[in-house]
C-alpha cells in the first residue's frame, strides 16, 4: 500500500512538472495555453468593468476597460509598481485622468467643432469626420476601416468606444508603415491579426512575450514594435492641415498648417534622426521612464519578472485650465477619473510647464530717466513654447518698484478678466523692445481669414498674422519642415530672437529689452519678472462665445464658473542697488576686472572712501573691501561669468560701477 502511494506521488509531481514545461514551451512559442480559464467568471467580470472604462468592442477596436484587468491597479502589488519603492505605475490609472483618455469629452473641444459646423454647415460631416480623428480615434477610424463613410458627432454621443478617447489600442495598433509621414488624423493601423505593438520582445531581449493571456482573453497578439517608441508615432495626430474655406463656406484650395508641434520636433536638436547623441523623442518627455529595476507588465502571473525601461503613461503636457475644469465637472462629463487622479495630472503638468523655460533678468544700465532691463527667455522644450492648439499663449510681466513697493513701470500685467492689460484690439504685435506700460510682450500664434482679418475659426484661417512663439533649440529657418513651422512678423530688426550673441540662429531664445522711464527716481529698484501662461484666453473665446450652440453655451457655463487666473511658469526677482549710476570720475575713481587674477581692482581711492562692496546682478553682496594698498584696493572675486555692480561708499553718498566678467 505504502509503495502504491509512492507511485502515485511521483506520478502527479511528473504530471505537475510536464504541465509547467508545456505551459513555458507554450509562452517561449507564443502559442495559447490550453489552461487559459486561469480566472474565474467572477474574476473576469471584475476585471472588465474597469472601474468604469469603456469594455465594448468593435471591428477592430476594444475600450480601456479590457486593459484594466491585468494592466491596471493590481490589488497584490505584484505587477505595475516599482521594484525599488513599491510605488504603484499602472498605467490605466495615470492614463485615465490625462487630456488624451478625455479627448472625445473634452468640452472645449465639443463647443469647438459645433462652433465649426454652424459657421460652415455645408461641410459639417467632413468636419466632424475630421474633428473626430483624432479625438475620438477608436469609433471614427472602425468606421472608416469598415467602408462605413464619415463618422458623426451624434454617432460619438452613442459610442462609448469613441468616448473612450485617444486609448490604448488607438495608439498601440498604428502600423510602423510610413510613420511620420501621415498627419491630420490620417493614421495607419495594422487591422490584419490583430497585433498590439509594445517596447519588450525585441531581438536583444532575452525574455520572450508571455503573450497567450491577452490572445485569449482580450483577442490581440502582443508584438515587438521599435515604433512605439518613434516620434513619428505621434504624428498623426500631432500636426494638423485644414482646407481652407473663405466667410461663404467656398473651398479655397489652400492647407493651412493650424498645428506643427511633430514638424517643430523635427526643426529641432531634440530630433533624434538628426540629433541621435543629444535628441529625445516626444515619448522620452511625455511617457517618462522609470529608472529602476523595472516593473511587472501584466497581474496574476507571479513568474512574470519586471521589464525596463517602463514609461509611465503620464501623457503631461501643458493644459491645466482643462483639467481644472475636467475635474470639476466629472458627472457633467461622465468621466471615469477621480479628483485624486486629475490632481496627479494636474501636478505633472504644472511640473512639466515649469520645466520648459529658463528666465534670466539683469539690469544693464539706469540712469535719472530710464531703467534698462534686458529679460532672457529659453526654451527647453522640444517644440515651440507654447505649442499645439492655437488659443495658448505665454507673456511676461516686468514690474519695478521703489523701496517703498510702489510701482514705478509695469508691463504684461493682467486684469480682473484675466486680460492682459493694453491688449490691442485685434492682437498684440512682437517687441524686441518695450517702453510703454501697454505694450506687453505675447507668445502666441494669430491667425487671419482669406480676407486678412483675424479669426479664430479653424476652417477660415488662411495664414499666420503673428507666431512669435519661442522656437526649440536648434530651429532654423533652413530645414525641410519650416514651411509647416515657420516665424511670421517677427521684424528683422529684432536680431536676438532665436539667435544667439554671436548671431547663430537656433538658440530657442529671445531677449526683451524694457526702456522703463524713472521719473527722475534714483533709489533702489524691485525688478520682478513673471512669465505666464494661458491655454484657453478670454479674448481667444469671443468669437465663438458670440455664436450659440448646446455645447458653446454648456462650455461657456464652466468656464464661467471656473478660476482662469494665468498659470505661472517663472519668475525671478532681485534688487537693483545702483542708485541711477553715479559717475566714478567725480571721485576720481577707476573700477576695473582683472581676469589674471580673479580680482577687481579700485584705483583712485583717498580718505573720502569707507566702504567698497561688490553685488551680484541678482542684488547679493559676494565680496567687500578686500585688500588695500595706499590708493589701490584688490577685491577677490572667484566669480563666475555675468554682470557685478561695485558700490564704492563715502560718508554722504554711494558711486556705482559696472564690471562684466566673461569666461
Amino acid at each position: 500500500m505504502k509503495h502504491r502511494s509512492t507511485l502515485l506521488l511521483r506520478s502527479f509531481t511528473l504530471a505537475a512538472l510536464l504541465g509547467t514545461v508545456a505551459l513555458f514551451i507554450a509562452w517561449s512559442s507564443g502559442s495559447v495555453p490550453k489552461a487559459h480559464a486561469f480566472h474565474t467568471e467572477e474574476e473576469l467580470a471584475a476585471f472588465g468593468r474597469g472601474a468604469g472604462l469603456a469594455t465594448g468592442s468593435n471591428t477592430y477596436f476594444k475600450g480601456s476597460g479590457t486593459c484594466s484587468g491585468c494592466h491596471g491597479h493590481d490589488p497584490l502589488a505584484f505587477a505595475m509598481v516599482t521594484q525599488d519603492g513599491g510605488e504603484d505605475v499602472n498605467v490605466v490609472d495615470d492614463w485615465r485622468s490625462t487630456m488624451m483618455a478625455n479627448s472625445a469629452k473634452d468640452p472645449f473641444w465639443r463647443a469647438k467643432v459645433s462652433h465649426e459646423v454652424l459657421l460652415d454647415p455645408t461641410h459639417q460631416s467632413e468636419l466632424e469626420d475630421k474633428c473626430t480623428s483624432c479625438h475620438a480615434p477608436m469609433g471614427r477610424h472602425d468606421k472608416f476601416l469598415t467602408g462605413m463613410g464619415h463618422y458623426s458627432m451624434g454617432e460619438l454621443a452613442q459610442d462609448m468606444l469613441g468616448q473612450d478617447g485617444v486609448s490604448c489600442v488607438a495608439c498601440h495598433i498604428q502600423s510602423a508603415d510610413s510613420i511620420g509621414l501621415h498627419f491630420s488624423g490620417n493614421l495607419r493601423f495594422d487591422t490584419l491579426n490583430h497585433p498590439l505593438y509594445g517596447p519588450f520582445g525585441g531581438p536583444n531581449d532575452s525574455v520572450p512575450i508571455f503573450g497567450a493571456p491577452m490572445t485569449a482573453f482580450v483577442g490581440y497578439e502582443p508584438q515587438y514594435g521599435a515604433h512605439i517608441n518613434d516620434a513619428g508615432l505621434c504624428a498623426g495626430c500631432h500636426t494638423l492641415q485644414t482646407d481652407v474655406v473663405d466667410l461663404n463656406g467656398q473651398p479655397t484650395g489652400q492647407v493651412f498648417t493650424e498645428q506643427a508641434t511633430y514638424h517643430e520636433w523635427l526643426n529641432s536638436s531634440f530630433n533624434t534622426d538628426e540629433h541621435p547623441e543629444e535628441g529625445i523623442t516626444c515619448q522620452g518627455c511625455h511617457l517618462p521612464l522609470i529608472a529602476n529595476d523595472g516593473v511587472v507588465l501584466s497581474a496574476n502571473y507571479m513568474f512574470l519578472t519586471p521589464r525596463s525601461p517602463f514609461g509611465r503613461h503620464h501623457f503631461s503636457g501643458a493644459n491645466t485650465f482643462m483639467l481644472e475644469m475636467l475635474k470639476n465637472n466629472i458627472g457633467t462629463l461622465g468621466l471615469f477619473a477621480n479628483e485624486t487622479q486629475f490632481d496627479s495630472t494636474i501636478n505633472r503638468t504644472e511640473r512639466m510647464l515649469r520645466s520648459s523655460l529658463v528666465l534670466d533678468a539683469r539690469m544693464v544700465s539706469r540712469d535719472a530717466d530710464t531703467a534698462f532691463v534686458d529679460v532672457t527667455l529659453l526654451n527647453t522644450a522640444g517644440h515651440k513654447f507654447p505649442s499645439g492648439y492655437p488659443s495658448r499663449r505665454a507673456w511676461v510681466e516686468l514690474v519695478l518698484t521703489d523701496e517703498g513697493g510702489d510701482t514705478l513701470f509695469r508691463s504684461g500685467g493682467w486684469n480682473d478678466t484675466w486680460e492682459v492689460i493694453g491688449h490691442d484690439t485685434q492682437w498684440e504685435p512682437h517687441y524686441d523692445v518695450i517702453t510703454q506700460p501697454d505694450q506687453a510682450q505675447i507668445y502666441e500664434m494669430v491667425m487671419a481669414d482669406v480676407n486678412g482679418d483675424k479669426t479664430t475659426v479653424l476652417g477660415r484661417s488662411s495664414v499666420k498674422l503673428k507666431d512669435n512663439r519661442l522656437a526649440p533649440l536648434g530651429f532654423t529657418v533652413g530645414h525641410y519642415s519650416y514651411d509647416t513651422s515657420y516665424i511670421a512678423n517677427v521684424p528683422v530688426s529684432d536680431t536676438d530672437f532665436n539667435h544667439d550673441e554671436l548671431g547663430v540662429e537656433g538658440s530657442g531664445s529671445d531677449i526683451i529689452h524694457y526702456h522703463a522711464p524713472m521719473g527722475g527716481y534714483a533709489g533702489n529698484v524691485n525688478v520682478q519678472v513673471n512669465v505666464w501662461y494661458q491655454s484657453a484666453p478670454p479674448k481667444w473665446m469671443e468669437e465663438m462665445f458670440g455664436e450659440h450652440t448646446p455645447e458653446i453655451d454648456a462650455f461657456r457655463d464652466m468656464y464661467d464658473a471656473a478660476d482662469n487666473t494665468p498659470f505661472l511658469v517663472k519668475d525671478t526677482l532681485f534688487t537693483d542697488i545702483s542708485t541711477a549710476v553715479d559717475d566714478l570720475a567725480e571721485l576720481g575713481t577707476l573700477v576695473r576686472y582683472d581676469p589674471s587674477g580673479d580680482r577687481i581692482i579700485v584705483s583712485g581711492l583717498d580718505q573720502r572712501v569707507i566702504g567698497i562692496d561688490v553685488y551680484d546682478a541678482a542684488g547679493r553682496r559676494v565680496a567687500d573691501r578686500g585688500t588695500r594698498n595706499g590708493t589701490t584696493s584688490f577685491i577677490p572675486l572667484r566669480a563666475v561669468a555675468g554682470t557685478y555692480i561695485v558700490v564704492v561708499r563715502t560718508r554722504d553718498r554711494s558711486f556705482v560701477e559696472r564690471v562684466v566678467v566673461a569666461r
